[in-house]
């Protein structure tokens, strides 16, 4: 848990109360010459479909495997070229310019020390940095700045020593022995269909009224105008969430925007984090035209956001988004995708030496799928996250591999990601 912070100031209960960046009474930190790096982590909760965000168009078994679900160059909605194998979803725009300019990476075929399918268990590993679930309570992000010396640059200022949490709830990467700053955006993200039924199943059991006033409710939300099971014949598949994807694309956007202001103000932390939910696409997935593209819209608008908030400090920032695991290989029965294993990484950032996909491609022949279902992981997260801390927080290599993700000596950090 975050440690225990003083009292509040009427400074703080400012930034708590959403006048976060009315901060014009803040003295400038004077900035000194060379570096003065930001580090933020997305974590894009559910399991994030990797083979249709950055799909493996050169590889001779890809349209065999998802036939008409596949992205292809030569499509309807043709997908973005990154170079002579790998392209991009079409609904990111933004990460495709991003990446012409060299301030984009693409990690495939990777995946945490996890291989069960449990959303809790695999993002505890995710955000604890611990190979197996249930063991901390603390998170990488934030040991990774504990072990900053107390004059380096990321922990000096007003905000010394702190982590920022955008979001309802602080993830678990950013909890931990520095203290934490939190901050909610006004407008709430809208609950999944999953965090739905999740929900009414607990209370079917523990609660029957309480059950019985949620089917109520979805009952009558069935009956709304422009509810997907209120449609005629022929119109568009599903809405992503409660709420509309309008809704969840503003959302992102609130939130990313935020915590760029975090960032780029000259008092405020230099590292954070923030969880993107409704990445469990089992159903109506649809990559080119239909649920997983229209919130690969939103993440790319709020990338976008992001760049633009961050001002010039963009050249000294460096994001990554990142996931519990993969999804299925296969298209399930109901043109969606499973609980899977290797994914995408994505990292972005002005700081970047970027413009290039790093992959140990496993290919995706039947015999190559982990366990017949899955893209098989070659590229541990781990080895991913090291070298950009080290590299841009200048974390010790030691700690990375003791205390930040321990018992990972024989994980080595990947070289080269900063320009």
């Amino acid at each position: 848990m975050p440690a225990k912070l003083h009292a509040a100031t009427r400074r703080e209960l400012l930034l708590g109360s959403g006048a976060l960046f009315a901060w014009a009474f803040v003295p400038k930190i004077a900035r000194a010459e060379g570096r003065d790096p930001r580090f933020l982590t997305i974590v894009l909760r559910g399991g994030l479909d990797g083979l249709a965000t950055v799909a493996p168009v050169g590889d001779p078994d890809w349209i065999k495997l998802r036939g008409d679900n596949a992205l292809r160059l030569d499509g309807a909605t043709p997908a973005l070229p990154l170079d002579d194998f790998f392209a991009l979803n079409p609904a990111m725009p933004n990460l495709h310019r991003l990446y012409q300019a060299g301030q984009a990476i693409v990690v495939h075929a990777v995946a945490t020390p996890y291989r069960e399918r449990s959303h809790f268990d695999g993002q505890d590993v995710l955000e604890s940095g611990i190979a197996r679930p249930g063991r901390a309570d603390t998170g990488w992000l934030n040991r990774a700045l504990t072990n900053l010396q107390p004059d380096d640059r990321v922990r000096a200022g007003t905000n010394r020593g702190r982590v920022f949490a955008v979001g309802p709830i602080t993830p678990l990467v950013v909890r931990g022995p520095a203290p934490v700053l939190s901050w909610a955006p006004l407008r709430l993200p809208p609950v999944s269909d999953d965090t739905t039924a999740r929900l009414l199943d607990l209370y079917r059991h523990t609660d029957p009224t309480l059950a019985r006033v949620l089917e109520d409710r979805i009952d009558l939300a069935t009956l709304m105008p422009g509810n997907p099971q209120n449609r005629g014949a022929g119109e568009q598949g599903p809405v992503v969430q409660v709420g509309g994807i309008n809704q969840v694309r503003a959302y992102f956007i609130d939130a990313a925007a935020a915590s760029a202001k975090f960032l780029a103000n000259a008092a405020g932390p230099r590292v954070g984090a923030l969880a993107l939910d409704g990445w469990d696409t089992h159903n109506n997935e649809g990559a080119v035209n239909g649920r997983l593209s229209r919130l690969l819209g939103a993440l790319d608008a709020a990338l976008a956001a992001i760049e633009a908030n961050m001002g010039s400090a963009w050249s000294d920032t460096v994001v990554t988004l990142i996931t519990e695991f993969g999804r299925t290989a296969r298209i399930n029965g109901t043109e969606g995708t499973d609980h899977g294993t290797a994914t995408v990484a994505l990292v972005v950032g002005g700081a970047l030496k970027g413009g290039r996909v790093i992959a140990d491609w496993p290919g995706l022949k039947e015999s190559s799928l982990f366990e017949n279902r899955d893209l098989k992981a070659t590229t541990d997260l781990r080895a991913v996250l090291k070298g950009l801390l080290r590299d841009h927080l200048r974390v010790e290599e030691r700690a990375l591999m003791t205390d930040i993700f321990p018992d990972s000596d024989d994980v080595k950090p990947i070289e080269g990601c900063l320009a």
